[in-house]
């Protein structure tokens, strides 16, 4: 069944760029100008796994209207940043966080060297930033469904399903390809091996999928964020439920952090799952929401007293 993840071709409404990350890779992106009489500052929105960046051009142009400029980049091996040959491409999640969105950081830290500075992450997104040596920088983030995959964690309802997709089907896939044919089969985007086997074999415990010698840097590198993070969870989220968000929010030790547990009711919906709050049916509602706490530090979701 093919993830209803609308396409959005508005780049001729911002400016290419590239970022280089510290390796030499240059990853393709856009940078939406917000509007001068109102400029707050910068967001960089990290995507979802398997998720191009122009899904999100829709809530980029939303922002820069608002008065942010606003960065959208893909990931290396993905969309515009993907390479010729996608088979045993090496990468993983943690060269997405520890390479790529710290070149997006620098790449907006150098843009505007002064001004305020936000993060708005999607699934996987919304946890990369730790991986980031550059992530100090940060003045504010907000995550939505942000987990890293560790499948008890999954909504029960859709447990078994998704555990036979996504770690099972996945990984064997992965192996006969070289990489997870993922566009081919309607399952989101092709994806490197390396995140493709991330996501299936990750653990409960996130550092225990890398080297024991560099369990403690990334720890360490979590741990010094202090951003304030508000994490949004939606009740019918097979992903992002809020056991998986509050178990990689735990990661962020050094921050204040808080979870907004809404359901699709809160916006008048009989459904929004893990991808569509990023449609843009949420321009008057959704994204109105969150400029509350991006612009002015202010949950819109408190929780009931």
């Amino acid at each position: 069944m093919r993830q209803n993840v609308r396409k959005a071709p508005l780049a001729d409404a911002a400016a290419p760029v590239s970022i280089s990350c510290r390796d030499g890779m240059v990853l393709a992106g856009h940078l939406w100008s917000g509007a001068r009489a109102a400029r707050l500052g910068t967001v960089i929105v990290n995507p979802a796994t398997g998720v191009l960046a122009r899904y999100y051009h829709y809530y980029a142009r939303f922002l820069s209207e608002s008065g942010f400029d606003v960065l959208t980049y893909d990931y290396r091996g993905i969309g515009m940043s993907r390479p010729a040959d996608l088979r045993h491409y090496r990468c993983g999640w943690l060269e997405w966080g520890e390479l790529d969105f710290d070149a997006a950081l620098r790449f907006a830290r150098t843009h505007d060297p002064d001004g305020f500075l936000a993060v708005v992450g999607h699934s996987i997104g919304g946890f990369l930033p730790g991986f980031a040596a550059s992530a100090t920088a940060i003045d504010r983030m907000l995550t939505m469904g942000a987990q890293y995959a560790y499948w008890p964690d999954y909504r029960h309802r859709q447990k078994a399903a998704l555990l036979l997709k996504w770690h099972v089907a996945m990984p064997l896939l992965t192996a006969v390809n070289g990489y997870f044919p993922g566009r081919r089969l309607g399952w989101l985007e092709d994806l490197p091996a390396g995140v493709a086997y991330e996501w299936s074999f990750r653990g409960p415990r996130m550092e225990r999928s890398y080297p024991a010698a560099r369990r403690a840097e990334i720890l360490g590198r979590f741990a010094a964020v202090k951003a304030p993070i508000l994490a949004v969870s939606m009740s019918d989220d097979p992903f992002g439920t809020p056991r998986a968000v509050r178990r990689a929010l735990s990661y962020y030790a050094g921050s204040q952090s808080s979870v907004a547990e809404l359901s699709p009711q809160t916006y008048g919906m009989a459904e929004i799952g893990h991808f569509s709050l990023f449609h843009n049916r949420h321009a008057g509602d959704f994204w109105q929401d969150t400029l509350e706490w991006l612009r002015d530090g202010r949950n819109p979701w408190p929780a009931p007293s």
